[in-house]
């Protein structure tokens, strides 16, 4: 796929590159290449549509989607469905959900950098084959991951990027999780931006799918 040649966020392996989703997903679930393998009860690759023109990627699973083997499924995950479907987003047919990592780090710790590289070519083949037209960065350590950018949530989110060597709009916000220490909805509180962030998403969406319907035209 020519999306993905000239891209240097990732470095790309051949054994993944080509193959389907589902092997891909097998793939990463033997996966013993980091050491959050030891620890983990199931592997969380993703879930959602293929291909869908949204995809979300968080940083890493917390100890219900550690059970279940499914992303955002705990108290940020029940958030994170109402902030969606706030803008008719509806999990899983409307969007497709991942994490920089698919195995829960202890202690609900940030994923390390390494643990984030050996994951890195799962993501890449998750990117490639969702073919998002969006992908919403949640949080920090994400935002690191995909982006390589280092600045607070607080001065990034809401800003539209391109994701390296393609050109997938990229679109950092807050964490749910953030969000849930932060419950306020006061104008200029985390979750009165997220209400704008959204609708900004939204918007895009909107474009992007009458560009589509242009160009069948």
């Amino acid at each position: 796929m020519l999306l993905f040649q000239n891209m240097d966020l990732f470095s790309q392996e051949p054994d993944l590159f080509s193959l389907p989703y589902a092997e891909v997903k097998v793939l990463a679930e033997k996966c013993t290449k980091c050491p959050l393998a030891k620890g983990r009860t199931k592997v969380v690759f993703g879930s959602g549509s293929v291909p869908c023109s949204l995809m979300l990627i968080g940083e890493a699973p917390g100890a219900e989607e550690d059970l279940q083997g499914e992303p955002f499924v705990g108290r940020a995950g029940q958030l994170l469905t109402k902030i969606l479907e706030s803008i008719n987003i509806k999990r899983p047919d409307d969007i497709y959900i991942a994490n920089t990592v698919k195995c829960r780090p202890p202690e609900n710790r940030a994923p390390l950098a390494s643990e984030q590289e050996a994951c890195r070519p799962y993501l890449e083949a998750q990117i490639r084959l969702v073919r998002p037209k969006i992908i919403l960065l949640a949080g920090a350590p994400a935002v690191k991951a995909v982006l390589k950018k280092d600045e607070p949530m607080t001065s990034i989110r809401g800003k539209w990027f391109k994701l390296p060597g393609t050109d997938i709009d990229v679109f950092p916000i807050f964490h749910p999780a953030y969000l849930l220490r932060n419950p306020s909805k006061e104008k200029g509180s985390p979750k009165w931006i997220t209400w704008q962030d959204m609708l900004e998403v939204k918007h895009a969406l909107e474009f992007h799918r009458q560009v589509d319907k242009l160009s069948v035209q």
